[in-house]
């Protein structure tokens, strides 16, 4: 293999022949959004919700206000200098355009496209927020409305548009699976979103959830979650307490699935974590393993680890778990191989400010300028 310097590979549009033997790459962003400003949702919400949306809507309104209030010149300046750009989070030619300059060849797309303010998120805060929404009702009701707008937005341009649907499942079972069955199909429709926090409802492991992900398994929808979700109650106004538990929130779904025997019912159903960083997963692939393992530590409780799954846990890394690092840091790159270059998958984040939009290529042209064509390739897209 050969180390791509700095200014000797490209990335590109499909529409270009991509050749990471030459130094040039296919990049798929495995995480990027997508979604209305707030109001313009209303023309795909059921009408019965319409009440409760100018309830939203006035919340929504109060929310940003106070953002302003608190960080003005940093809103103003990010949406100043980027208002056009930012357009591309609902209008395609706009996308397109975005995509094209930064070097995206196609991308995973989820909800929340307004990661300041919050004033572009679908109703009722089915998004990344979903967990925290009081009503099932309007869970729903919010999570068709932006699958509505995506199947649209997604038809735009279906092979570089990958949509990831919001289904929040913990709310109704039933209801998770008529949505996975109703959107199976819809082109550019290529997985689905769950809740993070299921609060008073069934956790994950329960076997109540099989019909859900025979449902995904059919339809060939990876399931998944995406950071953003806490219990917001318990922190107060200390965002240090919310960054240190959010990646633990979004990544807590993944292991009720794996030590429930979930893969081992449904070993075609994937499950990816996605803007949750990937430094985590060495250190517990390798603990859960040791567990699991037989281990001195842990022979007190060897009858009640095993009997749910049949292998290691970081043997369902690569098969049934990916990891969506988003702008991937460089010390995560550099565990790649322990993490694994077929699990983890670099992302955009656009339109977010904390992604590499609108500089995607020299961030890659920095962060990977001595790893090697074939890793590159597989973090950047081949494995996405």
């Amino acid at each position: 293999m050969t180390d791509p310097t700095p200014n000797a590979w490209t990335t590109g549009a499909p529409s270009d022949v991509l050749d990471a033997a030459g130094g040039r790459y296919t990049v798929i962003s495995a995480d990027s959004h997508c979604g209305l400003p707030a109001p313009e949702y209303r023309d795909y919400l059921d009408a019965a919700f319409h009440a409760d949306f100018d309830e939203y809507l006035a919340q929504q309104q109060a929310q940003r206000d106070e953002a302003l209030t608190l960080n003005y010149d940093y809103i103003m300046g990010w949406e100043t200098e980027n208002e056009e750009g930012l357009r591309g989070s609902y209008d395609a030619a706009q996308r397109d355009k975005e995509l094209d300059a930064d070097g995206v060849a196609a991308e995973v797309m989820f909800a929340d496209a307004d990661a300041i303010t919050g004033f572009a998120s679908p109703p009722f805060g089915a998004g990344l927020g979903a967990g925290m929404i009081e009503r099932p009702d309007l869970a729903f009701a919010g999570a068709r409305a932006h699958n509505r707008f995506l199947v649209d937005f997604c038809a735009t341009n279906p092979e570089r548009r990958g949509g990831v649907a919001l289904v929040p499942v913990a709310f109704d079972i039933d209801q998770g699976v008529a949505e996975v069955e109703r959107l199976a199909g819809e082109p550019g429709i290529r997985g689905v979103m769950i809740p993070t926090m299921w609060r008073d409802k069934l956790p994950y492991n329960d076997a109540a959830y099989d019909p859900f992900w025979a449902a995904c398994e059919a339809a060939g929808f990876p399931v998944h979650t995406h950071s953003g979700e806490a219990p917001r109650e318990e922190m107060g106004d200390h965002i240090g307490i919310y960054l240190a538990e959010v990646v633990w929130w979004a990544t807590r779904p993944m292991w009720h699935l794996l030590f429930s025997g979930a893969f081992e019912r449904f070993p075609g159903l994937k499950f990816v974590v996605t803007e949750a960083a990937a430094y985590w997963s060495t250190d517990l692939m390798w603990k859960w393993d040791q567990y699991l393992g037989g281990g001195h530590t842990t022979k007190k409780m060897a009858a009640l680890m095993k009997g749910k799954i049949s292998k290691l846990p970081s043997d369902y890394f690569g098969e049934n778990i990916f990891i969506g690092a988003s702008t991937m840091s460089r010390e995560e790159i550099r565990r790649r191989h322990v993490i694994g270059c077929d699990v983890v998958m670099w992302g955009t984040d656009y339109p977010h400010p904390e992604g590499t939009w609108p500089h995607t290529l020299a961030k890659l042209q920095s962060d990977f300028a001595d790893v090697p064509v074939e890793d590159t390739a597989r973090i950047l897209g081949a494995t996405a």
